[in-house]
């Protein structure tokens, strides 16, 4: 049987704004080619790539440390819960079409009856394919206090979505966010092409970056679907 390779992550370019009034993206060189190629054999150089993002840039995992002062940083996440873990999709049809924000808002039902232990659990909603535009942040689909203490108390090994946020953000709180990473559950925000995933039946591998005390990372997530 042939596995099929499915990239859940927005690629990140030179001046990529995730969020809008947060940092862009810059991605250039420390040394090119033409610097180096003196320092080398003829007609051998090599180029040397600089970063300068911040951690909630592109698709990105939030840690514990992301919420609480003392919770664990990106690198502190057992990676068994990262690593060819077992995944299930729970679709938000109404989410993307729909003008009432009571339609974005997915509670708790919509997890009822799924096996989310050892799981990680991905909420499809469509939104992704508003990423860069004016209307992707703000009014956006999102969990529920209830969906987060359902989530808290599965074993999920982690959660993700497909929008800017997995909590509401018209209000001062993030009860999802607040649980969730309580409970030691990564949050992955900003996925995309969720729509190329089946319902189950497929191992999700999401790597933040191996740097000490991230509280956010970019990460890239990838599907492997039998």
């Amino acid at each position: 049987m042939t596995t099929r390779i499915v990239d859940l992550s927005h690629p990140i370019a030179d001046g990529t704004v995730t969020t809008p009034g947060q940092p862009a993206a810059r991605i250039g060189w420390w040394r090119t080619h033409e610097d180096t190629e003196e320092l080398y054999a003829e007609g051998t150089s090599f180029a040397f790539s600089h970063l300068d993002i911040i951690g909630g840039t592109g698709t990105y995992l939030d840690a514990p440390l992301h919420r609480y002062a003392d919770g664990a940083d990106a690198l502190g996440i057992d990676l068994a819960r990262l690593t060819a873990v077992p995944g299930v999709v729970v679709d938000v049809p109404d989410a993307l079409d729909s003008r009432a924000s009571d339609a974005r808002a997915v509670d708790a039902d919509a997890f009822a009856g799924l096996e989310l232990a050892g799981r990680a659990v991905l909420v499809r909603t469509g939104w992704s394919e508003r990423f860069g535009r004016p209307d992707y942040v703000g009014g956006h689909p999102h969990l529920t206090s209830g969906a987060a203490e359902l989530l808290a108390a599965s074993g999920c090994a982690l959660v993700g979505i497909d929008s800017p946020n997995i909590d509401s953000t018209e209000g001062d709180d993030r009860p999802v966010h607040s649980t969730l990473l309580a409970a030691g559950v990564p949050i992955i925000e900003h996925l995309t092409n969720l729509a190329a995933l089946p319902a189950a039946g497929f191992a999700l591998t999401a790597l933040p970056l191996p740097f000490v005390g991230l509280a956010t990372s970019p990460v890239r997530v990838v599907a492997q679907v039998e």
